[in-house]
């Protein structure tokens, strides 16, 4: 019979946890084994008891605890009740170098006395304890503000069962699931029938049954359910949902660059997964840039990843068809493209990050180290296509939207040339662009603007990745208020390029000296493409190509980060 667990000390009560909890426990399938079991705030220590000098203990950190659950076992006769800790710790991995979470639990038979309602009373009251213990155990990025999600967190989650190879759901019910349960979230299951039905869904939702927003999906998925918060009246007090990332798609770019932030080792596949998942149960909230994007025919949508225009679009929408191979798509949508490399025209401007206002009037200065020279860019408005839609060299990209969640089709994340709905003309219906001219004006002074009109790609980028494998931006944060626009410039070679995005999966392509390379932290940007054919991109998704304009606003969203 195991020995009793020492008495709570008032003194050291915090949100129902005691500072310390010692128990003797037998082992579930040996009763003949017995351990010492003690709970500080910080670690589960655990050492099985025996009369050889040389007994191991055993540490788990709560930091990589997400639950306990007490509960009776299957057998009525049996009088004792059992807990079990959920553990993802960082270990070995079996076939490879490297460290990555692996799932553990610790399971203990508690028969204090005769009685079973006792028995169980101990079970939840060492659970309750290590529950709130890892709670308040989160891991915690130095210099970042967070907050916490409400327990117990109503959770509802989005799934595309067609994103990336197909394989959502399955990676939910295999893996999402269970964490889910030991971490006593309650979720709802949605699972998405036809393109933009997160849109729609989360556009029209009661936003106050729900503390959090899940996507499983690839990054289209989060663009779809951004977008549809935004056109809500309530858009303000909608944006400050809590939104989650789970990898189901090819690129999985935020989840990788979630999983970055946390400064886990480098993960993929699978053990993404589990890592975004670990902290989605931990709970832990930061904040999140958005990006307002204006087009030609004056509608505006919001983004979280990027806006690219060239060889980054080309090969993200050219490498749909391979969509079923999995993230190597993207490898073979380089190769494809490289082998037929195209040079796009157009102007592009930028507002520097150090620069936020305009110089007065009469200054005559221009802002320091800021080359310049006479552009359609900052001398004539741009062209405006009102009520434009996507040219029709894009039309073959158009999907079948009544789709139901048996069809085999493509999924939320594919080809869109939908005309985004404008927002309603009133005070609440959309934050103002500050640091934008209107697309028919030119930009202001202080905008540097590119004397190179050739360009092979352009890529305005606010997270650290573009896909798992590449690490386009390892300064970056989800809260840095900055765009990271990158441009490479006509004359590069294509060995030159291919060595840029293979130096880009170790976050090395920026120490290549590629003179052809142009990186700048800025604020804003506008892009005018001159080339008639060409596609522009955003989030991954398709928008009608002209002129486009776009600026950073700072912690906008709220993004599930640890």
């Amino acid at each position: 019979m195991e020995k009793d667990a020492s008495p709570p000390d008032p003194s050291r009560q915090r949100n129902g946890f005691s500072g310390v909890l010692y128990g003797e426990f037998s082992d579930t399938l040996n009763y003949g084994v017995r351990y010492s079991v003690s709970l500080t705030e910080s670690a589960l220590t655990i050492q099985r008891i025996s009369s050889s000098p040389d007994r191991t203990k055993v540490v788990f950190n709560l930091s990589d605890c997400i639950g306990c659950r007490a509960y009776r076992g299957p057998d009525s006769a049996d009088i004792g009740a059992y807990f079990t800790a959920y553990f993802y710790p960082f270990k070995r991995r079996w076939m490879s170098a490297g460290v990555a979470r692996q799932r553990v639990e610790q399971c203990f038979r508690v028969a204090l006395v005769q009685e079973p309602l006792v028995n169980l009373q101990e079970a939840e009251r060492w659970a309750h304890a290590i529950r709130d213990a890892s709670l308040m155990q989160a891991p915690r990025r130095e210099g970042v503000i967070y907050t916490e999600l409400r327990r117990p967190c109503r959770t509802m989650i989005l799934v595309n069962p067609q994103s990336g190879r197909g394989q959502a759901l399955q990676l939910f019910t295999g893996h999402i699931q269970a964490m889910l349960t030991e971490a006593s979230i309650p979720y709802t299951l949605v699972i998405t029938e036809h393109q933009n039905h997160a849109r729609e869904l989360v556009r029209k939702a009661d936003l106050s049954q729900w503390d959090a927003l899940v996507i499983m999906s690839g990054d289209g998925l989060l663009f779809e359910v951004i977008n549809g918060l935004m056109e809500r009246e309530d858009w303000q007090q909608a944006i400050q949902t809590p939104l989650g990332i789970l990898p189901g798609g090819s690129g999985n770019a935020l989840a990788a660059s979630v999983h970055h932030y946390s400064q886990s080792p480098p993960a993929w596949n699978e053990e993404l997964l589990l890592s975004c998942g670990f902290m989605l149960c931990k709970g832990l909230v930061s904040s999140l840039d958005l990006v307002s994007v204006h087009l030609a025919s004056r509608q505006r949508l919001f983004s979280f990843l990027s806006l690219a225009w060239g060889f980054v679009a080309d090969v993200d929408i050219e490498s749909e068809k391979y969509r079923h191979v999995g993230a190597i798509r993207f490898l073979m949508g380089t190769l494809v493209r490289l082998a037929s490399l195209r040079v796009y025209q157009g102007r592009l401007a930028y507002l520097p990050a150090k620069e936020t206002l305009k110089p007065p009037k009469g200054s005559g200065k221009d802002p320091p180290s800021t080359p310049k020279k006479p552009s359609l860019c900052s001398s004539l408005p741009c062209h405006l296509l009102p009520n434009a839609s996507p040219k029709k060299s894009s039309l073959k990209n158009c999907i079948d939207t009544n789709l139901n969640q048996n069809s085999i089709t493509k999924s939320s994340n594919v080809i869109t040339n939908t005309i985004l709905e404008p927002h309603r003309n009133n005070k609440t219906a959309s934050p103002v662009d500050s640091l934008l001219p209107s697309l028919d004006q030119p930009v202001p002074d202080n905008w540097t603007v590119v004397n190179e009109e050739d360009f092979v790609l352009v890529l305005a980028i606010y997270q650290s990745h573009l896909a798992e494998d590449l690490w386009t931006v390892p300064g970056a944060m989800a809260d840095d208020g900055l765009i990271h626009l990158f441009y490479v410039t006509a004359g590069i070679s294509r060995p030159a390029l291919l060595r840029l995005f293979l130096a880009m999966e170790k976050g090395s392509h920026l120490a290549c000296g590629c003179p052809y390379l142009v990186y700048e932290k800025v604020r804003a940007l506008r892009l005018e493409p001159i080339s008639q054919q060409g596609m522009i991109t955003v989030d991954g998704e398709v928008v009608e190509y002209g002129p486009i304009q776009a600026q950073v606003h700072p912690g906008m969203a709220k993004l599930i980060c640890g």
